[in-house]
């Protein structure tokens, strides 16, 4: 197996060079050994590669320092540390990093952690009705917003901040880790990223730059938006940082509680309790709907428990066709207090129906007797 050369050797430099010495070896060997200069040479092309390989390595300050550090494996086929690895050059940045959980803790004791996108999450109470057909809605809310007596600068007006003497005004700096063999980079902790720092605060925002201010928005529902349901609203959200845009408002939509009705996909719900002669002889009942009082036609019979439909009296559908159904569950009710005239009357009726008409209590007596006989 070939073994690779030192890349120093290969351009002729001690491990000391210096940058320009670096790029003016590079140069020279370059044009001397250039394919093109020794057409009759097939080794040329084999020198050229192994010099433009080894200056791609050293004439990179990064990638120098992690080649000086554990040679070529730094660049094997593999290496996070490789031009094409996750941590190329040794530099790793977290900044911008979701990190949550036990490694999101311990970065934080060298001020990683997650960046805030200033997105604002509020509750938007409905009614039914409002849920069924629509509404709009003015909401206000607290958020974060640039200060508007420094124009986000922090500073006094008249007055300029001063660039940071910590990150060079870069907003970020970068620091060695003894356990890992990467340098990290992260938000400068001075300035806070903004590469600059307030020498004579804003008496408003107190230097930084941000102050809290009412926010009012209009929100405009569509018919048959569901409880749960949410909205969102770009750059309706707080101003994490004055140089960056604001976030987003995420709205979840609660519908209150209707003392009718319950909804079921596209179809309203409700129950109408009848009368137990009603439910016997059929009639005409006024029931509620979401346009209003309406007419539900009872046929002479109906058991408790059955469900009846109003055709097209639901919520609005979410294919945006037509409407759904309104169902009405019917409860008997049965009266506690008589008279001594209606119990007659109503022993009277029951002698005269006896069980041939309620065919269901005549089939559990029939299997009554036949279970004990």
């Amino acid at each position: 197996m070939a073994v690779e050369r030192d890349h120093y050797e290969v351009l002729g430099v001690s491990k000391s060079a210096s940058p320009e010495e670096i790029k003016a070896a590079f140069r020279k060997l370059a044009s001397l050994h250039h394919p093109d200069r020794n057409p009759d040479d097939p080794k040329a092309a084999v020198r050229f590669k192994e010099l433009n390989s080894a200056y791609q390595v050293v004439g990179d300050p990064q990638r120098r320092s992690m080649y000086d550090r554990f040679g070529h494996r730094a660049e094997g086929a593999g290496s996070p540390f490789a031009s094409n690895g996750p941590f190329a050059g040794g530099v790793v940045d977290f900044s911008d990093i979701a990190i949550d959980g036990i490694l999101g803790d311990l970065l934080g004791v060298f001020g990683v952690g997650r960046g805030d996108k200033g997105d604002v999450k509020r509750q938007l109470e409905v009614t039914f009705e409002e849920a069924a057909f629509g509404t709009t809605k003015t909401m206000r809310y607290a958020r974060i917003v640039a200060c508007d007596e420094c124009r986000g600068s922090g500073s006094e007006p008249g007055t300029a901040p001063e660039t940071c003497t910590a990150c060079q005004g870069r907003g970020r700096v970068r620091f060695q880790q003894g356990i890992l063999p990467i340098a990290v980079e992260r938000v400068c902790q001075r300035c806070k990223g903004r590469g600059s720092v307030v020498v004579r605060a804003c008496a408003i925002c107190k230097g930084s730059g941000l102050v809290t201010n009412e926010n009012e928005i209009e929100v405009t529902l569509p018919p048959g938006v569901e409880h749960g349901a949410t909205r969102v609203v770009n750059g309706a959200g707080n101003r994490p940082r004055p140089d960056k845009p604001a976030g987003d408002l995420e709205l979840e939509v609660l519908v209150a509680p209707h003392p009718f009705f319950k909804r079921a996909g596209d179809d309203v719900v409700c129950t109408v309790p009848l009368a137990f002669t009603q439910a016997a002889l059929g009639s005409e009942v006024e029931v509620p709907t979401l346009d209003g009082k309406g007419q539900l036609r009872v046929p002479a019979g109906t058991q408790p428990g059955t469900t009846l439909r109003i055709k097209g009296k639901g919520m609005p559908k979410r294919t945006g066709l037509g409407r759904g159904d309104q169902r009405v569950e019917v409860t008997i009710e049965i009266p506690t207090s008589l008279t001594q005239r209606q119990r007659e009357l109503l022993e009277e009726l029951a002698k005269e129906l006896g069980d041939d008409i309620h065919p269901q209590r005549k089939g559990f007596m029939d299997k009554l007797r036949d279970l004990f006989e």
